[in-house]
């Protein structure tokens, strides 16, 4: 198995890696179908970032291209025609995911807010700094929500869960592009 920490691999930075657990869920009482980020990937996407390039392995621990801002141009040029690549980029979606209630622990990449500085539109992604202070995941691992009722835009650096409909849309802007929507019901602070 590859060593992760040196792989550029943010549809598998699940939100194990980063202390968000999934914790024991009562599905039987509620109509959301709880999710993991690795859900969303198809399998052959899943099978190739499980499978990166061997170059990639052979990246020193610590060295600048362990850094992982450089390792998405890395994997890139070492692997520029690979099935790896194009699963780093990949807008492919799981259908039977579409229109289907779910929820989902993640953290929150504003988008617009409303007059009260609310945020009402929002990338939903598996991992804190995701498309702003680092590359982004791969579309497939990002998700287009829209609420509207707002989260308060002071509080965007926790970690929430997300209920509401999953929608197979793809959604592109200057931040990002993601394969998924949310049509949001509710946002919740994530507690354990």
């Amino acid at each position: 198995m590859p060593h992760y920490s040196k792989l550029f691999l943010p549809a598998l930075i699940s939100l194990f890696l980063n202390g968000l657990a999934i914790p024991a869920y009562a599905e039987e009482n509620n109509i959301y179908r709880l999710i993991e980020w690795i859900d969303l990937l198809p399998k052959d996407d899943l099978d190739a970032l499980m499978s990166p390039p061997e170059e990639i392995n052979n990246i020193e621990d610590g060295s600048e291209y362990d850094q992982i801002t450089n390792q998405l141009s890395s994997a890139l040029s070492l692997a520029s025609d690979s099935r790896y690549q194009q699963a780093l980029t990949s807008v492919n979606v799981r259908h039977e995911y579409d229109k289907q209630k779910i929820r989902l622990p993640g953290f929150i990449v504003p988008i617009t807010t409303d007059k009260n500085q609310r945020v009402t539109s929002f990338f939903l992604v598996p991992y804190f700094g995701a498309c702003i202070h680092m590359p982004p995941p791969p579309p497939n691992q990002i998700i287009f929500a829209e609420y509207k009722e707002g989260i308060n835009g002071n509080s965007i650096y926790d970690p929430y869960w997300v209920e509401g409909t999953l929608h197979t849309t793809l959604t592109e802007n200057d931040m990002a592009t993601s394969a998924y929507s949310f049509t949001v019901d509710e946002v919740t602070l994530y507690q354990e």
